[in-house]
């Protein structure tokens, strides 16, 4: 986990942040929800970060949709970026797929293919940006709902 400290508007945000390639064989789905957790607890553990059980369980979630449709859709490698600033947490995935996805109507007998709908359903907020090799999800997770 690599730490540093950016300063955009005169003060130092401390921000915690850590990254994973992803090779095209969908291998890495497991090591990308572990290191998700991982992450997350040792922001709370060692930086005294609040993190709820939920932004975990979502995080997990998350990453998991996020990383295997990477893997059903893209031809070539991938990209997982976790960042931690302030009270979010920012999930990031780049892909080579420049295909946007696109939620699907509801439809109870679809079986499959409600990765989309989950993230949005777990994330605050959900951006999807086309890149010149691909394109880049990012789901924004509140950490904990508790104030200080």
């Amino acid at each position: 986990m690599n730490e540093s400290s950016r300063d955009d508007v005169g003060t130092a945000t401390s921000l915690l942040e850590t990254s994973l390639a992803l090779d095209s064989d969908g291998s890495r789905i497991a090591p990308a929800r572990d290191l998700a957790v991982a992450f997350l607890v040792q922001a709370r553990d060692d930086h005294g970060i609040p993190v709820a059980t939920t932004a975990v369980e979502n995080a997990q979630l998350i990453v998991s949709e996020l990383v295997t449709n990477a893997r059903k859709y893209a031809p070539g490698p991938a990209l997982l970026h976790l960042l931690i600033s302030g009270a979010m947490l920012q999930v990031e995935l780049w892909d080579s797929n420049p295909v946007a996805p696109a939620a699907k109507a509801p439809d109870p007998k679809r079986i499959g293919q409600h990765g989309l709908e989950i993230v949005t359903a777990l994330a605050q907020t959900v951006t999807v940006e086309r890149t010149p090799l691909g394109k880049r999800i990012t789901a924004d997770i509140v950490l904990s709902t508790t104030t200080a």
